[in-house]
């Protein structure tokens, strides 16, 4: 071994790793678009995210504050950098269940350079204490800093640095009024549909080198419950099946991966399938209250209702009624069963329809009064 060679044993096999880790890393970096130009779908938002920025780089100012609303994997992260890079800004990240104490909030806006983009994520999860402080600080650029206690406790205006605050919450309902009423925008995401999603995937295939069929994109999109963060995780495993398989990725190979990974034709995973066979065949179809649902399953019912449910109203297999969840006709239809019970027949189109529109608003208040 030679004198300047400080390779300890074991390093051969762990650069490797290291390599791929980086590879992943890289990869995940470069997936999120640079620029609004890039970013598939939520064309309103988008023109209305563009105009915004144009106003404030014709007027020299930093852009207002900006609330994005939606479910998770729409794309919320991506826009805020999209924001920071577009106007020139520093972007500095951060979430609301960090900031739990007034004094962490001010921390943050204190170190803040002039016109740096300020982005939390899930807002709605802020301590009231840090959200009251930003009240002042959204609006005029200083905070009140309390020094001291009792009697001989003295508040100190401190300024900040002009910045724009980028909050992103997939429960808009949660925010109180007044800090929801202090963002100049809020965007409503919507979930993608096929099309986007194929586009989303075309990308992501590229970057990741793989060759795969058209057929075989649109199979994945239309398992990927219209958001393009479970697209693109569902194309890494397609990739895995493919690599290890040999060959394309056609639409056989995407079938085989999917159903090995338990993501059925219409993006049910295994809870989700759990969820509606529990349903179907102990409880007769419903209607049964969430938390009895969750208990026979095994899981919390805040899980029930924040992850599965929303998906499976969406597509209408299950509806919310005052007495609790009950399956529809389709839900019945998709596991091969026959309705046991006349109450499916009774849920007319009409009914499914504005249960799904509402389920998917922003889900902080549940759709019906649900019987325990």
């Amino acid at each position: 071994m030679s004198g300047d060679d400080t390779r300890r044993p074991g390093d051969e096999l762990l650069q490797p790793e290291m390599m791929g880790s980086e590879a992943e890393v890289a990869f995940e970096g470069a997936l999120r678009p640079k620029s609004l130009a890039e970013f598939v779908g939520q064309q309103r938002v988008r023109g209305q995210l563009q105009l915004l920025l144009d106003a404030a780089t014709i007027q020299n100012r930093t852009p207002d504050h900006i609330l994005l609303a939606g479910p998770p994997g729409l794309g919320k992260t991506t826009l805020a950098m999209i924001v920071a890079h577009e106007s020139g800004r520093p972007l500095r990240l951060s979430s609301g269940p960090a900031i739990q104490h007034a004094g962490d909030l001010a921390a943050v806006l204190s170190s803040l350079v002039p016109g740096e983009v300020l982005f939390v994520d899930e807002i709605h999860r802020m301590a009231r204490s840090a959200e009251e402080l930003l009240y002042l600080a959204m609006e005029d650029f200083r905070i009140d800093i309390m020094v001291g206690k009792g009697a001989g406790a003295t508040s100190i205006p401190l300024d900040l640095a002009p910045f724009t605050l980028v909050g992103a919450t997939t429960r808009s309902g949660l925010l109180p009024n007044p800090l929801r009423d202090r963002f100049g925008f809020t965007a409503h995401l919507e979930f993608y549909d096929a099309d986007e999603l194929v586009q989303v995937l075309r990308r992501a295939a590229v970057m990741l080198e793989l060759r795969i069929e058209e057929s075989a994109l649109i199979e994945i999109a239309t398992r990927s419950r219209g958001t393009p963060r479970i697209a693109n995780r569902l194309l890494r495993r397609v990739r895995d099946y493919a690599l290890v398989h040999g060959g394309e990725a056609t639409r056989a190979v995407v079938r085989s991966a999917l159903e090995l990974y338990d993501v059925d034709e219409l993006g049910l995973d295994r809870l989700d399938r759990a969820v509606m066979l529990i349903l179907l065949t102990r409880f007769n179809g419903g209607p049964v209250g969430l938390n009895t649902l969750a208990v026979s399953v095994g899981e919390e019912s805040e899980t029930i209702e924040s992850v599965v449910e929303p998906f499976l109203v969406r597509i209408g297999l299950i509806v919310r009624t005052p007495r609790g969840r009950m399956a529809t006709r389709e839900g019945w239809e998709h596991f091969n069963m026959q309705p046991r019970n006349d109450i499916a027949d009774q849920l007319t189109q009409k009914h499914r329809r504005a249960a799904g529109e509402r389920a998917v608003s922003d889900g902080t208040e549940p759709l019906f009064d649900d019987e325990l």
